[in-house]
C-alpha cells in the first residue's frame, strides 16, 4: 500500500487534467456529430465528409469543425430546441382542445335530464339514452337526438 508515495501530488493533478480534457473531447465530439446531423443546409455527401473527417482524425476533425461551422453550432442548437418547444405546444393545444370537442358523459346526462324534465322523451327512452352515455358504447349525439332510435 505504497502506492500514495509513488504517485505524488502533482502527477494526481496531471492526470486528473488529462482525464478532465479527456471527457470534454468526447462531449465535444457528441455534440459535433449531433450538430452535423442536425444540419438541413449540409448535403448528405458533406454530412459523411464532415463525419468522416471528425472520425478518422478527431483531434484535427474537430478543431477544424469548430473553427469552419462553430459559429452557428448553438443556433441551430437554439432553433432545434424552439422547433421541439412550439410542436410541444401545439401538442398541448390539440389536446386540450380535443376535449372541447366532445361533450363529456356528465355534461350529456344534464342535458337528457332537462329534455325528460321538459317532457320531450319519456322515462323509458332517458334510461336508453343514460345507459349508452354511461357506457361509452354510442358516439356522442346531440341531446335532441336521444330519441330517434329505431321503433322509439
Amino acid at each position: 500500500m505504497y502506492l500514495a508515495y509513488d504517485y505524488p501530488l502533482l502527477s494526481v493533478f496531471w492526470s486528473m487534467l488529462w482525464f478532465f480534457l479527456w471527457i470534454m473531447w468526447f462531449i465535444l465530439l457528441f455534440r459535433i456529430v449531433g450538430d452535423i446531423f442536425r444540419d438541413d443546409a449540409l448535403s448528405g455527401w458533406a454530412k459523411a465528409g464532415w463525419l468522416v473527417f471528425v472520425i478518422v482524425l478527431p483531434f484535427l476533425g474537430i478543431l477544424v469543425y469548430v473553427i469552419a461551422r462553430g459559429k452557428n453550432m448553438g443556433r441551430r442548437e437554439i432553433a432545434q430546441a424552439r422547433d421541439q418547444q412550439r410542436d410541444f405546444d401545439e401538442y398541448i393545444r390539440q389536446t386540450a382542445k380535443g376535449g372541447e370537442d366532445r361533450p363529456s358523459s356528465v355534461d350529456e346526462l344534464a342535458k337528457l335530464s332537462e329534455i325528460r324534465a321538459r317532457g320531450d322523451i319519456t322515462d323509458e327512452e332517458f334510461r336508453r339514452a343514460k345507459d349508452l352515455v354511461l357506457s361509452g358504447a354510442g358516439p356522442s349525439r346531440p341531446a335532441g337526438a336521444a330519441d330517434s332510435t329505431p321503433g322509439g
